[in-house]
């Protein structure tokens, strides 16, 4: 239920902010590829180990070669590092370890120059507990005492059932308070009370701060956790019959996640970022929301059906990131491209994402040979495409030990192998040198894979022929092209393993098909463009070792792909 008082905050914030639009172009995250960075992964400028902001400014080009329209970074804001930078200690301070608030404006300014826009990783559910509103908060300093949920009771025994995403209790007690706070991750990342206006409008500032700076959005993360159940009770049982009492699974999360009041704030959010715009003139600021939630739930982060009101500009679209190859094939992923846009109203705008920091690598999970058809993929489907970094070179995930990770998550090392997030975070592998080129030798925070050797960045630019970083910078070209960018979308399962998409703007037509040679699918088969009556088609790109060459020519209504083709095709008629 949304409060009364919730609403009247709203309107009065939007009322005292509202202005005119000033001019502006507002739609240039509609049809955007956005690149997330993982930043102590991507590039060491100092060969300490771990990567940082000047690294990223000394590789800006490399967005601008490639196409990309914004640059995501995860957190950079200081942080003791428990979970990865999602825990944050100062929201006005960056990690030492990434370098200076001076660092973070000279990345701006130079994206700035080269037409790209920079989008920061907003922690507004949790902090560390080494933040000084915590601190304050846990010593009843005034002003503070309500800033996270803390709850009476006896050490021995929790409020309630709550589970923590990273298992048993979502409840810490502190001694020096003796009282219980929530956590819905670590018990170092204790939540924030929504329920404070004080805390809303601290987190309001944070994103103006920003703001000011010339950020030019923000990938607000684990939004569905922002407002619990007010009289705390205990959750259902899960339908789940197989899951443990120390399961966050456990537990149908009905009080803990996804509630009427989370939408509100977010809602708020997005209102603080358009009345900035408004007052301030220039392009749109926006808003991306991180919401792993039950599709009805994911919609309404994007804000209500008839856009009365808005949340995220979008809000991630995790389905390819959940395909599981055991079960799946090419009427599955037709099934769930229309089930996202199918169940998204038209006033939105629909995104692709396949890979990010808490998945397996899409070479890993699809395979190298199918990387460049669902980079095809997800960057000629309508709509706005995020790339995760490497996949733009087919990176696979790294080889790193128990000893070696650096995973929260993956502290048990029976279940290391198959929980750890540390194999899709290692560096980038920008050239054949020492360490991938990632620095200049020093002992790397975790292991560069040892397939840098065949898969870096240089040797893909400079070999001849194509590589799969060509195949990627040409697609993002390809999808500035009218038929890609504002035309009809259609895609088909033609046959359990063959994939077609089909964008078309009048008489002109791009086509992607794709056999993806999964399970038993290893021969060659005939595939066909549907609603195709013209009898001349021309591949204008292909993916590595392909079957075809750019510029043949082939019969849109007859022509045989072998297992892992993927070929985009020009017709008109």
């Amino acid at each position: 239920m949304i409060l009364l008082w919730l609403n009247v905050f709203t309107f009065l914030l939007a009322s005292a902010l509202s202005v005119p639009v000033q001019q502006g172009d507002q739609d240039w995250w509609k049809h955007g590829v956005f690149y997330q960075i993982y930043p102590r992964s991507f590039k060491d400028s100092n060969n300490d180990g771990d990567g940082d902001l000047q690294g990223i400014l000394q590789k800006m080009e490399h967005f601008a070669d490639a196409g990309i329209t914004g640059v995501w970074l995860s957190p950079i804001m200081k942080s003791p590092q428990i979970d990865a930078g999602y825990d944050i200690s100062d929201y006005y301070s960056i990690d030492p370890m990434y370098g200076s608030m001076e660092d973070l404006k000279k990345l701006i300014e130079r994206s700035h120059e080269l037409g790209l826009r920079i989008i920061l990783d907003f922690v507004p559910n949790h902090t560390s507990d080494q933040h000084e509103w915590f601190k304050a908060s846990e010593n009843r300093t005034e002003n503070f005492e309500d800033f996270y949920v803390w709850v009476d009771g006896t050490p021995d025994k929790p409020p309630n059932n709550w589970r923590s995403v990273f298992r048993n209790s979502a409840w810490t007690w502190s001694e020096k308070r003796q009282q219980w706070y929530l956590r819905q991750f670590l018990a170092a990342q204790p939540d924030l009370n929504f329920w404070n206006p004080k805390v809303r409008q601290a987190l309001w500032d944070v994103l103006v701060y920003y703001m000011d700076m010339g950020i030019d959005g923000f990938r607000v993360d684990a939004v569905p956790y922002f407002v619990e159940d007010k009289l705390l009770r205990d959750e259902p049982r899960s339908y789940d019959p197989n899951s443990q009492p120390e399961d966050h699974e456990y537990l149908d999360h009905i009080y803990t996640m996804n509630t009427d009041d989370t939408f509100d704030v977010l809602y708020e959010f997005r209102e603080v970022v358009d009345n900035y715009t408004r007052k301030n003139g220039g392009d749109a600021r926006i808003l991306m929301s991180e919401a792993y939630a039950p599709l009805d739930k994911t919609m309404l982060y994007y804000g209500t059906a008839d856009g009365s009101r808005l949340g995220a500009h979008f809000t991630f679209n995790f389905f390819f990131v959940g395909i599981n190859l055991n079960t799946s094939n090419a009427y599955n992923v037709e099934n769930l491209v229309y089930q996202w846009i199918d169940n998204l109203p038209n006033i939105y705008v629909s995104n692709w994402d396949m890979g990010n920091h808490d998945n397996r690598r899409v070479s890993t999970r699809f395979g190298v040979e199918n990387v460049d058809g669902f980079n095809m993929l997800l960057n000629l489907l309508p709509g706005i495409g995020v790339t995760y970094y490497g996949e733009e070179i087919g990176q696979e995930d790294g080889e790193v030990t128990y000893e070696q990770g650096k995973d929260p998550a993956a502290r048990n090392r029976s279940t290391f192998d198959k929980v750890s997030r540390d194999f899709e975070r290692t560096p980038f592998q920008w050239d054949d040198t020492i360490n991938g080129g990632f620095n200049e030798g020093h002992e790397t925070w975790l292991p560069v894979s040892d397939k840098y050797h065949q898969t870096n960045l240089a040797a893909q630019k400079e070999v001849e022929g194509l590589s799969h970083y060509k195949i990627y910078k040409e697609v993002l070209r390809k999808r500035q092209e009218d038929p890609a960018r504002i035309g009809d979308s259609n895609i088909w399962g033609i046959s359990e393993d063959i994939l077609v998409l089909k964008r078309s703007l009048e008489k002109k037509h791009i086509v992607l098909a794709f056999k993806l040679g999964w399970h038993n699918h290893t021969e060659p088969e005939t595939a066909y463009v549907p609603g195709i009556k013209c009898d001349t088609a021309t591949v204008a790109l292909t993916n590595v070792d392909s079957s075809y060459k750019i510029g043949d020519t082939v019969n849109p209504m007859n022509f045989v792909l072998k297992p892992h083709d993927s070929i985009v095709l020009d017709i008109q008629c």
